[in-house]
C-alpha cells in the first residue's frame, strides 16, 4: 500500500512563495502535498529566453512495492522480485518532454560552435563541471521525424546520455534541479497509488482512454496530454513515448535489492558501467498493451538501435533505428535538492565508453562543449543581436 498519497488531479494552482512549487498556504483547489516548507503545488516553468512553458505536478512521498507479482498476467521475469521502496516527495512533469522543448536544447549545438569561434564562454578544465554537450544535427532527420515533429508531440530517438544532458542544461538556466527519474521513482509516479497492472486497473479494457499504443496510434505518437491522466495528474505514463530512467538494465530484475528492503528510491539505482542496456519505462505508441503495464521494462540495445547510424564512432546523442522512435523522457525534480556529487550522476555520462565517444566526436569537430548557467539565455540574445 502507498502512504501519504497526493490529492487527485484538479485545477492548476501556481506557487506564490520564493521557492518554485511551494505555497505558504494550502490551495483551495487542485493537488497539493503538505511538507515542512509549506505546500507543494503545481507550477509552470518557462524556458528562459523563450515562450515555451511546461507544468510540474507535486507527488507526495510514500512506500510501495516495485515490480509485479508472480500472478500478474503477461508478467516478465525481469519485473521481480517485488521490493519495498521508499520514495521522497517530488515534482513530476505533467507530460513527456516535447519537440518544442527539446529543439531548444538541440539549438545549443550551433550556438556553442558560435561561442567557440568567437572565443567567448570558453570551456576549460577549471569549469568543465558547468559544461554540457549538445546533440549534433541529425544526419538524416527523415527517420526521427517520419511520424511527426509537431511541437506538442513527445521528443524521441535521443540516447539516455542526451536526455541527461538536456536536464542539466535546463537545470542550469532555470536554477532548478531537473533530472531523469530512477526506475523506482518512475514506477511510483506511474502507479499513482495503485497495485494493479495498469494505473486504471488490472486489464487493458480501458487503455484507449489512457494511452497511445499500437492499435490506436495509426499515424505515430499522439500529442501529449490528449488522453486521460493517472490519479496523480500525469499524462501518457502508459504509451506514447517510453521514458528513460537512469538505471542500467539487468535480466535478474531487482534481485540485488531483495535483502536490503526497504530501499530508498534514489539509492536503489544500478548506475551504468556501459552505455547499454539502459531502461525505458511505460511502453510506446509502437507497442501492445502488455508492454505498457506499470511494471513493464524495456532494455535498450545500441547494436540494434544504432544499426543504421553511418557515423564512426556512432553518435552518443542519437539512436537511428526502431524502437527508438518510441523512446523519450520526462522531467523529475526532488523536493530536497540532491548534493552535487549525486546530481552529477544524473546529469553526466557514468561510463567510460560514452565519455570516450563524446570526446572522439568533439576532437573530430562533430561536437562541442558549452558553459551553461543562468546567464546563457542573455548571452545568446546578445549574440543574436
Amino acid at each position: 500500500m502507498f502512504i501519504a498519497l497526493a490529492a487527485l488531479v484538479g485545477l492548476t494552482t501556481h506557487a506564490t512563495a520564493a521557492t518554485p512549487g511551494i505555497a505558504d498556504e494550502k490551495p483551495a483547489d487542485g493537488p497539493s502535498v503538505k511538507v515542512d516548507q509549506g505546500y507543494m503545488v503545481p507550477y509552470t516553468v518557462r524556458i528562459p529566453g523563450t515562450d515555451i512553458e511546461f507544468e510540474m505536478i507535486p507527488v507526495s512521498g510514500g512506500t510501495y512495492q516495485m515490480g509485479s507479482p508472480d500472478s500478474e498476467e503477461d508478467r516478465n521475469d525481469d519485473e521481480g522480485p517485488q521490493v519495498k521502496v521508499e520514495v521522497a516527495p517530488m515534482w513530476v512533469a505533467k507530460t513527456e518532454v516535447t519537440w518544442q522543448q527539446y529543439k531548444e536544447y538541440m539549438r545549443m549545438y550551433s550556438i556553442f560552435k558560435d561561442f567557440e569561434a568567437r572565443g567567448e564562454r570558453t570551456v576549460s578544465d577549471d569549469n568543465m563541471t558547468d559544461a554540457i554537450t549538445a546533440p549534433t544535427e541529425l544526419y538524416d532527420p527523415t527517420f526521427t521525424y517520419e511520424y511527426g515533429e509537431e511541437p506538442m508531440q513527445p521528443a524521441v530517438t535521443m540516447t539516455v546520455y542526451a536526455a541527461k544532458q538536456f536536464t542539466k542544461w535546463l537545470s542550469r538556466i532555470t536554477n532548478q534541479q531537473f533530472r531523469l527519474p530512477t526506475e523506482a521513482e518512475w514506477e511510483y509516479a506511474a502507479r499513482a497509488g495503485t497495485t494493479t497492472a495498469y494505473s486504471f486497473g488490472d486489464t487493458a479494457d480501458d487503455i484507449d482512454d489512457y494511452a497511445w499504443y499500437f492499435d490506436n496510434a495509426l499515424d505515430g505518437p499522439g500529442l501529449v496530454a490528449t488522453k486521460k491522466p493517472n490519479a496523480f495528474g500525469l499524462y501518457d505514463m502508459h504509451g506514447n513515448a517510453a521514458e528513460w530512467v537512469v538505471d542500467l538494465y539487468s535480466e535478474d530484475g531487482y534481485a540485488r535489492l531483495a535483502d536490503k528492503q526497504p530501499v530508498d528510491a534514489i539509492e536503489s539505482v544500478q548506475w551504468p558501467e556501459t552505455p547499454w542496456p539502459a531502461v525505458a519505462r511505460g511502453g510506446s505508441w509502437e507497442m501492445d498493451p502488455p508492454d505498457l503495464r506499470s511494471a513493464a521494462r524495456l532494455a535498450s540495445n545500441d547494436d540494434d538501435w544504432k544499426s543504421e547510424d553511418p557515423n564512426f564512432p556512432v553518435s552518443p546523442w542519437w539512436h537511428t533505428s526502431d524502437p527508438s522512435r518510441g523512446v523519450g523522457f520526462r522531467l523529475f525534480r526532488s523536493l530536497e535538492p540532491l548534493a552535487d556529487e549525486k546530481i552529477n550522476l544524473f546529469w553526466d555520462a557514468n561510463d567510460e565508453e560514452t565519455k570516450d565517444a563524446v570526446q572522439s566526436r568533439i576532437q573530430g569537430g562533430r561536437g562541442g562543449w558549452g558553459l551553461v548557467d543562468e546567464s546563457l539565455p542573455e548571452a545568446i540574445e546578445n549574440m543574436d543581436n
